[in-house]
């Protein structure tokens, strides 16, 4: 395995509630915003969050490949569905993105299979 995914995310929590207690407004106000931008709408709350998937694998996160491919399996997002979008992501991104795209396929498979 590359990476322990659900370390990864157990740290960045951490980390990112440190800083909510340094700085509460604004840890507030983002997760205030990422509540918002994920409910169900006009596309569903898996769809926005295999979205955010390829986001993060476009931008080279691996916090956000954590966080977004545990979502994506909580939504139960099926291997088809992240292998299509990592798919979007190669297309566009090249290279870097089939890297990036391997770690988010092997986060979304160590998440589904805690679910």
């Amino acid at each position: 395995m590359y990476k322990d995914w659900s370390k990864t995310t157990d740290e960045l929590t951490a980390l990112m509630q440190q800083f909510g207690k340094g700085h509460p407004e604004v840890a507030k106000g983002f997760s205030q915003l990422a509540k918002a931008a994920e409910k169900d709408g006009a596309m569903s709350a898996k769809d926005k969050e295999l979205m955010a998937l390829a986001i993060g694998v476009s931008i080279r996160c691996e916090g956000c490949i954590a966080f977004h491919a545990k979502a994506a399996a909580g939504y139960r997002a099926t291997r088809a569905e992240v292998l299509e979008t990592i798919g979007v992501c190669l297309y566009m991104g090249g290279g870097p993105a089939f890297v990036y795209g391997a770690q988010a396929l092997e986060a979304f498979d160590a998440f589904a299979e805690e679910a």
